[in-house]
């Protein structure tokens, strides 16, 4: 998928022949514009010619225009009004994006080989014209499978390489996540009301001072109350993240909470954030694999939840996760919560390629369908769980997107974080870290907004469990 949102670039290695001059940019970080003095090498013009071919006869929605050191090319319809704008800053653009396809225009983005004049929108008309440029980049599949396989050998581990490798693992700074989620820290969609002005609210009137937390208690209780616990359950949770949702269990709800993760970080500020509400003991979080739960848990919890974790379980565990959850939950009485993101049925597929988001922002993750996970839950449990509802909240993660991109703008301090990773004192690296965030939320928010993602509730129980009196 290509970008989203505008925003300007650092150009980190020219083509050969070019020269530099610096200017400042709307995120603060320097942008390098490229004078071409030379032409491009052949392998340049290959890939480019390559690209335009796709492009010319792939693009029939929307329009898009390519600034070129030589020229400008403009693809798709003269009459649309939507006009998407691309500047290429370095000929490297080029042979990326036609050995990588999307992830290379993530990491031609983020390294500043590309200046874009609105990356959400870009990824809109990828998004309206995914029918025919899947079609017409699968003649290119072969070869570009080809020079994937070369990719190290044509960049190697250059300036712009090292760049994304680093940036790609100063994620864990607990600093980063306090400066754009809620004051709970939830790390997952939010539920909007009109008392927010709906899911376009922010677009219409503007944000709000503490839309994002009441968006974010509301989803909280919404998922206890859906798990029908009451003073005395136990709750198990997979996904700790920094404890907000385990923290509102023991306190407005009267649980006692056994919550796992597998970040250090996230488990010292959780549990920091636990004393400062006088729940010890009420909240025990656990440096723990879902895999490792200890025996004595079996047929010990009243419920189970999980927000947004299932994605990094992968296709091949999805049976076990929910084996575990049943070796855990009591035989009768018992509620599951899970949400996650996820694909359409049609467009899922056990096997999931190296993308912008398995690369760079969660290694590894798969994105299940609904349907997946439901059939993975009643096999597991061999029929001792039944489904009781599904709720899709993609509707919802846009808006929580776009907050999140106006807070960390707004509330990053550089400092803070070079503090922990020196190497962001390097001005290059820190544009290309502030680039990754901002393309991940133009990229999720396109991508929930077309419907090319989902975000799914589901709520399952014991098949003998009666849930609501009707007779």
């Amino acid at each position: 998928m290509p970008s989203h949102r505008s925003t300007s670039s650092t150009s980190s290695s020219p083509s050969e022949g070019s020269t530099l001059s610096c200017a400042s940019s709307s995120s603060d970080s320097p942008t390098l514009h490229l004078s071409q003095s030379a032409p491009y090498s052949f392998l340049v013009m290959f890939a480019r010619s390559s690209i335009m071919s796709m492009l010319r006869s792939a693009i029939s929605v929307g329009r898009l225009e390519i600034e070129d050191y030589d020229e400008t090319f403009r693809f798709g319809s003269p009459k649309s009004d939507n006009v998407i704008r691309l500047k290429v800053l370095s000929g490297k653009f080029w042979t990326r994006v036609f050995s990588a396809g999307d992830l290379g225009f993530s990491e031609a983005y983020m390294i500043g080989e590309v200046e874009v004049e609105n990356l959400r929108e870009i990824m809109v008309l990828w998004l309206d014209n995914q029918s025919t440029m899947s079609a017409i980049s699968s003649l290119y599949g072969r070869v570009a499978a080809a020079v994937s396989g070369l990719r190290n050998a044509f960049f190697g581990q250059t300036r712009s390489r090292a760049r994304l490798n680093v940036i790609a693992s100063y994620d864990q700074s607990n600093e980063l996540f306090k400066a754009f989620l809620s004051k709970e820290m939830m790390y997952s969609c939010a539920l909007w009301s009109d008392k927010e002005g709906g899911v376009r609210g922010d677009m219409i009137k503007g944000p709000t001072d503490g839309d994002l937390e009441a968006a974010q208690q509301r989803k909280i209780h919404h998922v206890l109350k859906t798990l029908r616990v009451k003073p005395g359950d136990r709750i198990l949770e997979f996904g700790t993240g920094w404890g907000g949702l385990a923290i509102e269990a023991a306190a407005s709800y009267g649980c006692e909470v056994d919550t796992l993760t597998l970040s250090i970080e996230q488990k010292a500020l959780a549990e920091e954030r636990i004393k400062e509400r006088g729940l010890v003991g009420r909240v025990r979080v656990h440096l723990m694999d879902y895999r490792d739960i200890p025996a004595e848990w079996e047929n010990t919890f009243d419920a189970f939840v999980s927000i947004e974790m299932l994605e990094h379980v992968g296709s091949k565990y999805y049976k076990k996760y929910f084996e575990v959850v049943d070796f855990a939950l009591k035989p009768t009485g018992a509620t599951i919560v899970v949400t996650c993101s996820t694909f359409p049925e049609g467009r899922y597929s056990g096997y999931q390629a190296d993308d912008f988001m398995r690369r760079y922002m969660w290694p590894n993750s798969c994105l299940p369908s609904a349907t997946v996970l439901i059939d993975a839950a009643y096999a597991a449990s061999k029929g001792r769980f039944t489904l009781e509802g599904v709720e899709n909240h993609a509707p919802h993660y846009p808006r929580t997107l776009r907050t999140w991109d106006r807070r960390l703008k707004s509330n990053l301090q550089r400092e803070v974080m070079v503090q922990q990773y020196p190497a962001l004192s390097d001005d290059a690296t820190y544009g290309s870290f502030i680039r990754k965030w901002e393309y991940l939320f133009a990229y999720a928010g396109a991508g929930f907004a077309k419907g090319y993602i989902t975000c799914h509730m589901l709520t399952l129980v014991r098949a003998s469990d009666v849930t609501l009196a009707c007779d």
